[in-house]
C-alpha cells in the first residue's frame, strides 16, 4: 500500500506516526547546531515547509518525552549525525504567531493574551517545583491574564525562559514561527504602529542578551526593517531567498518531485508538473512548490493549489493602488517577459511602498522569483510558473470587474465576433466596475496628496483593460503598447 500524502499536516510526529510520505530535511538540524549564531530569521513564501521544520526542531530538540521522541528519527539524516547527541537535551518553546488577525489593536492584544496563557498551560506541569516567588511569576499568565498590562505580557517570553532553565537546568532552544503574521494583519487592518511597538519588545527581551537562551529560531514570509521588530538585536542572522545557506531546506528541489512523482507512479508528466510547480530560485537553488506538488499527486490534474489558499489580500490591496509605472511593469511580466528592478527585502511596512518595494513584498510572498542577479541590489525578476500566471489572471477579474456578470457575456461576444453584443457588454462592464470617485487620480486628490495627472489619471482604465485582456490569454496573444521601431505600434 502507498504511504499518505500529508496535505495540510504540518506536525513531524503526526506524519511519521501515520506512516505519510516524508521527504527527509533533517539535515537541516545539523545544519542548524554547526551554525553557531544564536538567533537565525527565515524567511519563505507561505506553504513552503516552515512549520513543519519548526514541529520537527520541536520534537527533536525537546527534553520533554526526548526518548520517546528519538524514535519518530529512526532512518533519517540526522539519525546517524554526530549531533544526533544533541537530540533530546533542551527545554523548548515553541509559539506560532498564526490567527492574529484582529481588526483592532485591542482585539488582537487579547488574542495575543489567549496565546500566552496557553503557551504557560503547557508547562504547568512544573508549577509545584517553582518556589513562591517563580510560582507567582509563572501563575499570573495563566489565572490573571486578562488584567494583565502590554508591559507584563512583552516579558512573558523572556519569564518562561528563565523558569525553564532553572527546573531543567539547562538552556532553552525559542521556536517562533510566523513571526510576522501579526505584523502583516496589523498593515491591513490599521494599528501597525502599535503592534510593531509590542512585538519588538516581546521578541527582544526573549533573544536578546538572553542568559537563558541556547538558541533562537524564528520563521516569516518577509523581513521586517531591522528599525521596525529587531532594532535592539545585534546577534540575529536573516536568511531569506536571496541567501545560499539553508536554501534547499524549504520547498522541495527537482531530485525530491522526481522522487515522489516515481513513487506514486507518475514520472512521465515532470515536464508539465515542472512548468506549473518549479520556477522558484532561492539563491541559486531551483525549488518547487510543495503544497502543490502534493495536491497534484492526489488530484493528478493541474490546477493552482497553493495560490487558492489564503492570504493574498495584502498584494491585491498593493498592486489596486498602483501608479501607472507599476501598471506597465505588470504588463511585461504578464506577457512572460522579465524586470530589472532593486530588490532590497528588509521591509518598512509602516511606510507607503516604493514601487522596488512592492516587486520586493512580491518576491518574498512567492508571487515573483528571481531570473539573476546583476548586482549587490539589482536583479531580474519574473513570474515563476504556470501557478502564478493563472493567480493574477483570475485575481484581476475580481479585482477589476467586481464578479460583474457582463464579464464573460463580453468574453463570449469577442469569441464569436459579435462586435455589437461585444459592445453593449462591454460597456455596462465598464458602467458597473469603473466609478469616477474611485480612480486613483480622484482617491488621492480627495485624500489631500500631492497628484501626477498624468501617472494617475489612466490608470484605472488601463487595470480595466489589463483585468480584461488577461482574463482571455488563454485564447490570445496579448502584448499592450507594442513596441515597434523608435516608437509604439
Amino acid at each position: 500500500m502507498l504511504k499518505g500524502l500529508p496535505i495540510g499536516v504540518e506536525d513531524f510526529k503526526k506524519i511519521r506516526e501515520t506512516d505519510c510520505y516524508y521527504i527527509d530535511k533533517t539535515k537541516l538540524i545539523e545544519d542548524l547546531l554547526i551554525d553557531k549564531t544564536e538567533v537565525k530569521l527565515f524567511c519563505r513564501p507561505r506553504r513552503f515547509g516552515k512549520t513543519l521544520s519548526m514541529s520537527t526542531l520541536r520534537y527533536f530538540f525537546d527534553i520533554k518525552n526526548g526518548e520517546e521522541n528519538r524514535k519518530l528519527f529512526d532512518g533519517l539524516y540526522i539519525s546517524n549525525s554526530p549531533l544526533m547527541s544533541e537530540q533530546g537535551k533542551y527545554p523548548v518553546i515553541f509559539i506560532s504567531m498564526k490567527g492574529i488577525t484582529g481588526h483592532t489593536w485591542k482585539s488582537s492584544f487579547s488574542d495575543i493574551k489567549l496565546k500566552i496563557k496557553e503557551l504557560f498551560k503547557d508547562y504547568s506541569y512544573l508549577v509545584d517545583s517553582f518556589d513562591k516567588y517563580d510560582k507567582l511569576d509563572f501563575e499570573k499568565y495563566i489565572l490573571d491574564i486578562e488584567s494583565l498590562e502590554e508591559a507584563d505580557l512583552k516579558k512573558s517570553l523572556h519569564i518562561l525562559t528563565k523558569l525553564l532553565c532553572k527546573y531543567y537546568n539547562q538552556k532553552v532552544i525559542l521556536l517562533i514561527d510566523e513571526y510576522d503574521s501579526p505584523i502583516l494583519s496589523a498593515v491591513e487592518k490599521g494599528y501597525y504602529t502599535e503592534m510593531k511597538d509590542f512585538l519588538r519588545a516581546f521578541y527582544g527581551d526573549a533573544l536578546k542578551t538572553n542568559e537563558y537562551l541556547q538558541m533562537g529560531v524564528l520563521t516569516g514570509i518577509i523581513r521586517v526593517t531591522q528599525a521596525g521588530i529587531f532594532s535592539d538585536l545585534n546577534n540575529i542572522e536573516n536568511y531569506t531567498i536571496l541567501k545560499k545557506s539553508y536554501s534547499q531546506y524549504f520547498g522541495l528541489l527537482e531530485a525530491e518531485v522526481e522522487e515522489a512523482l516515481r513513487y506514486y507512479g507518475i514520472e512521465y508528466k515532470l515536464d508539465e508538473v515542472r512548468a506549473w510547480y518549479d520556477g522558484y530560485n532561492f539563491a541559486g537553488t531551483e525549488v518547487y512548490n510543495p503544497l502543490s506538488i502534493l495536491k497534484y499527486i492526489k488530484e493528478k490534474e493541474l490546477e493552482s493549489y497553493w495560490i487558492n489558499t489564503s492570504g493574498n489580500a495584502l498584494i491585491m490591496e498593493i498592486i489596486a493602488n498602483s501608479d501607472d509605472r507599476v501598471i506597465k511593469d505588470l504588463e511585461k511580466l504578464f506577457e512572460e517577459k522579465e524586470l530589472e528592478t532593486t530588490v532590497d527585502l528588509e521591509l518598512d511596512m509602516g511606510k507607503s511602498l516604493l514601487e522596488s518595494d512592492i516587486w520586493s513584498l512580491m518576491l518574498s510572498s512567492g508571487y515573483l522569483t528571481i531570473k539573476e542577479k546583476i548586482d549587490r541590489k539589482n536583479y531580474i525578476i519574473k513570474i515563476p510558473n504556470k501557478e502564478i500566471r493563472t493567480f493574477f489572471k483570475d485575481a484581476f477579474i475580481k479585482m477589476v470587474f467586481k464578479g460583474t456578470r457582463y464579464v464573460e457575456d463580453a468574453k463570449r461576444a469577442l469569441l464569436t465576433k459579435d462586435l455589437e453584443s461585444f459592445e453593449i457588454a462591454f460597456q455596462n462592464m465598464v458602467l458597473e466596475s469603473i466609478s469616477f470617485h474611485n480612480t486613483t487620480l480622484n482617491m488621492r486628490k480627495e485624500e489631500g496628496k500631492e497628484v501626477d495627472e498624468l501617472a494617475y489619471s489612466e490608470v484605472p482604465y488601463q487595470m480595466f483593460m489589463l483585468g480584461f485582456l488577461t482574463s482571455m490569454q488563454d485564447k490570445f496573444f496579448v502584448t499592450p503598447e507594442q513596441e515597434s521601431g523608435l516608437g509604439r505600434a
